[in-house]
């Protein structure tokens, strides 16, 4: 019991408390867990956020600063990623953060699990426990395998080196490592056996609803390459939740200083809230740092789509220390978007990304006309005047890529990009080798512009695990061959 309280005190003290609509577990003192409750209150974390730092530039979507970069090309995260430099030694880089992010919520999911039985209260609230629980403990399991292991590839994955599965509550585990597909199926039957018995309308917003939980099943199956499975995941996500946050209603009031029904927890195609956030501060802060986005994502938009003339800037002075205005790339504009005006959820899952789960498990299962449609739906709430509508393109191999160009536009930032790449990398007709010219301002003798290069089969792709977890166990060797 003492472990439990301790570990419990560290779990609740990492975790920052801010939000509206929630309970205030956080301890006052010394804590103790004696009920269902409790345990089901330690599920919540309003502030659930995720460090992206350690691949977030690994991907053509993403710009940055070049000061940020020049003279760090072999000795920051940012700077190997950006540049792509795989003589870099990343085994020695100080710990982004991610990887203990990621198992410290496992940890916390685990200790509802094993232990909310032994507390008095109902069965019912028990069963519930248990599932959230369960529920995120796959999301975390998925992040995770996703980041440090090669993308699921049928051929290869009961070979493939994954990563710890954590499914027992434990303080002083040296778990062995396990494969990519001994991950993936662990994450499909948490799933399986607990999206069934989520809420539709849970107590609150911070635990994962029923709705949430059939689309990260959707989005499981779909990197699993279950495409039939997919689909009827996201179909019984979108019976629940279809909704979709209209921009033209933004558009048409004057912007989100106008129009604020999608602020905080009003965004209907808000599904979990997850966070992008760096050391200590929250999304908003951290896509000033990670917000820009590419000279080639930036010519995608259509100039009468809304995601960019809402939320987009490539000029303006209240942006210029943490962008390069010249640089032809674009910056999310957090001070127009913050919780008080516009919640965008870069981490979480949001419908609009069901509704291409959908399109593109119908489109690999040749069904076009209808994959189209589910794009055109979205479209329809993103394209100024609701003029959204995309027809089926002849082929299978046209629909899909017309869909992961809808995905660039609609899902920014957080993990979407690299970890696309990844599983679409390990097919010859979506794979990409992507180009980088940098610098583009601040070229000098010391600095001079170079094409920097990442090919499809880059070990750079495998983010390594931290120093300090390898250190702790000694089974957790890398995934790539540095």
């Amino acid at each position: 019991m003492k472990k439990i309280i301790y570990s419990l005190f560290v779990l609740l003290t990492m975790t920052t408390v801010g939000c509206d609509n929630y309970i205030d577990i956080t301890p006052k003192g010394a804590v103790t867990v004696d009920s269902a409750q409790q345990y089901y209150e330690l599920i919540a974390t309003p502030m659930r956020a995720y460090y992206p730092s350690s691949f977030i530039l690994l991907s053509d979507d993403q710009w940055v600063k070049e000061s940020e970069i020049l003279g760090y090309e072999s000795i920051s995260a940012d700077g190997i990623n950006f540049t792509f430099n795989e003589k870099a030694d990343r085994t020695i880089l100080p710990d982004n953060n991610l990887y203990e992010n990621i198992y410290s919520f496992i940890l916390r999911s685990n200790l509802v699990i094993d232990n909310v039985d032994k507390g008095q209260g109902s069965q019912k609230l028990k069963t519930l426990a248990k599932a959230e629980a369960r529920t995120f403990r796959a999301f975390d399991h998925f992040l995770a395998v996703n980041t440090f292991a090669k993308a699921y590839n049928p051929e290869t994955a009961a070979s493939d080196g994954g990563v710890c599965i954590m499914d027992h509550y434990d303080l002083e585990a040296t778990p062995v490592k396990s494969t990519v597909a001994e991950v993936y199926n662990f994450i499909i039957n948490e799933l399986e056996q607990a999206v069934p018995l989520l809420e539709e309308k849970p107590v609150n917003i911070y635990h994962p609803n029923r709705a949430f939980g059939y689309a990260l099943l959707a989005k499981v199956y779909l990197f699993h390459r279950d495409w039939a499975k997919a689909q009827e995941a996201a179909e019984q996500s979108l019976k629940l939740n279809s909704q979709l946050a209209d921009y033209n209603l933004i558009n048409d009031a004057g912007g989100t200083a106008r129009y604020k029904n999608f602020a905080k927890d009003g965004n209907p195609e808000v599904l979990s809230y997850h966070w992008m956030a760096g050391w200590g501060s929250g999304e908003q802060v951290c896509l000033y740092h990670y917000g820009m986005i590419s000279p080639e994502l930036k010519s995608l938009f259509e100039a009468n789509d809304l995601r960019y003339s809402l939320f987009l800037r490539d000029t303006g002075t209240s942006i210029t220390s943490w962008f390069d205005s010249g640089s032809g790339a674009a910056i999310w504009t957090p001070a127009i978007t913050n919780l008080d005006r516009f919640t965008y959820m870069s981490v979480g899952l949001r419908t609009a990304e069901v509704y291409l789960i959908m399109a593109e498990a119908l489109a690999r299962q040749n069904n076009l006309t209808e994959a189209a449609n589910y794009v055109s739906q979205l479209r329809d709430k993103r394209i100024k005047g609701g003029n959204g509508h995309v027809d089926a393109p002849a082929t299978q191999v046209e629909m899909v890529k017309m869909i992961i160009d809808e995905r660039r536009k609609e899902l920014l930032f957080g993990f979407n990009r690299f970890f696309d790449l990844k599983r679409l990398n390990i097919e010859p007709e979506y794979q990409k080798t992507i180009t980088r010219v940098f610098p583009v301002q601040n070229i000098s003798e010391a600095h001079p512009q170079q094409t920097y290069t990442l090919k499809p089969d880059s070990r750079l792709y495998i983010i390594p695990f931290p120093h300090s977890a390898r250190d702790k166990n000694p089974n957790l060797t890398l995934n790539t061959d540095e």
